[in-house]
């Protein structure tokens, strides 16, 4: 047992998700503590009556930092091979991000460099990026496939999910992402392709998930629903397919052309729709009357040098759960700080530091269905928070490209950075 205490502000976000106004409360003791067994929060309250009435714990002093939730991150692409830089002096020449796409790069070209790379490859380079993010506080994080859009390089990505996951200490949640673009060799094009993810993809990826993944959930099924892609009755198809076998339902919505992707995962019951900078405000406030998260990726338009973001205000405005994420991937965001994603959704869709808090976490849970476990700080819950390098949790945000966490702490282990 270890008692964590000298807390200047413990910041909780206890209580549940959060939807709308109540995301501006993000739960602030005081001169706190926080008592850890083994993997369990087990107390959290006053620094003085928690060192009295556990003696024996292990004492560990926060110096009057602040301390809070282990951060979130619900989109991430982390498991590929090979990097696109090229592609990024295109687009500073002044290629679109779908331009570039079509004459063979984005996606197709990560797939390329992916699908040739052996199992022992794909962990290495995935595992630097795992172990940066955990640096900067990610404690639990999404994990899609889709750089294969084959049997054979989807599975080796389920492989390393599975085998990161194993090694920890951060820990992973499954998506699967055959539905992440068209191959160029795969003939029959989208309605081809559609057919084939739904008659042969989806089943076989469960079959081979059931006998790998020890018991285990089944991922996510995950599709990039956009124009020239999968547009929405390909992507109703595909998601009521994986849902038929027991796939739980996210997509990839209103990137780049408002298709109706949000009102389509409200319909569905999708955990989460997710990008949504074109989305309208009929398709918000569906959304926002259902338990389907909107997850703003805020790195994917400022890499891509683009003005407009998620309208994070109308979502809040409406009801809605919000949350935060990263969008690492190699072509347009290769970023593993959720701490520079919060600095960027105040500047830039004006939240304030507690709701960009609250989507990092609690709401971040909710939109990869760990809410229950991990995402705050409350008894019972995973012990998997961070002791910050300041006194004030809103530096995170104030500052950016820095790292502001001191310690990491992930189900009671404590890790320095």
């Amino acid at each position: 047992m270890k008692i964590i205490h000298n807390i200047s502000e413990c910041v909780t976000v206890a209580g549940g998700p959060r939807r709308g106004k109540a995301m501006s409360d993000p739960g602030i003791i005081r001169d706190a503590a926080v008592v850890i067994s083994e993997e369990k929060i087990i107390a959290v309250g006053d620094s003085k009556e928690l060192l009295a009435k556990y003696p024996q714990a292990e004492r560990i002093d926060a110096l009057g930092r602040a301390v809070v939730p282990g951060f979130v991150d619900p989109h991430t692409h982390l498991i590929w091979v090979g990097d696109r830089a090229n592609e990024f002096e295109m687009r500073l020449q002044g290629k679109s991000y779908m331009e570039i796409m079509n004459a063979g790069g984005g996606i197709l070209a990560t797939l390329t460099a992916t699908r040739q790379a052996d199992l022992k490859t794909m962990l290495a380079q995935s595992r630097e990026r795992a172990e940066r993010a955990f640096r900067y506080g990610t404690t639990t994080m999404e994990a899609k496939t889709g750089y294969g859009l084959d049997l054979e390089t989807e599975f080796r990505q389920m492989e390393t999910i599975l085998e990161l996951n194993k090694e920890g200490p951060l820990e992973l949640v499954p998506t699967y992402m055959g539905a992440h673009a068209i191959p160029k060799d795969y003939p029959g094009g989208v309605r081809g392709y559609t057919d084939w993810l739904c008659d042969v993809a989806l089943p076989e990826t469960k079959k081979w998930w059931l006998e790998h993944a020890e018991g285990q959930a089944l991922p996510f099924n995950d599709v990039f629903c956009e124009q020239g892609v999968f547009e929405i009755e390909d992507t109703r198809k595909i998601l009521l397919k994986g849902q038929e076998l027991g796939f739980r339902s996210k997509l990839h919505a209103d990137e780049f052309v408002n298709l109706g992707g949000a009102s389509l995962a409200a319909e569905l019951g999708a955990i989460s729709a997710d990008h949504l900078v074109k989305t309208s405000r009929e398709d918000i406030l569906r959304m926002a009357a259902s338990e389907t998260v909107a997850v703003s990726l805020p790195g994917t338009p400022f890499g891509l040098a683009q003005a407009e973001y998620t309208p994070a205000r109308a979502i809040i405005d409406a009801g809605g759960y919000l949350a935060l994420a990263t969008d690492l991937n190699p072509g347009t965001t290769w970023n593993e700080s959720m701490q520079f994603i919060q600095a960027l959704a105040c500047r830039y869709m004006k939240l304030t530091p507690a709701e960009a808090l609250v989507a990092s976490t609690i709401n971040a849970a909710k939109a990869i269905g760990r809410a229950d476990t991990v995402g705050s700080i409350e008894v019972g819950k995973q012990a998997d928070l961070l002791i910050l390098a300041v006194s004030d949790y809103r530096h995170l945000t104030y500052r950016y490209g820095t790292n502001l966490v001191a310690e990491v702490f992930k189900k009671g282990k404590r890790f320095a950075v």
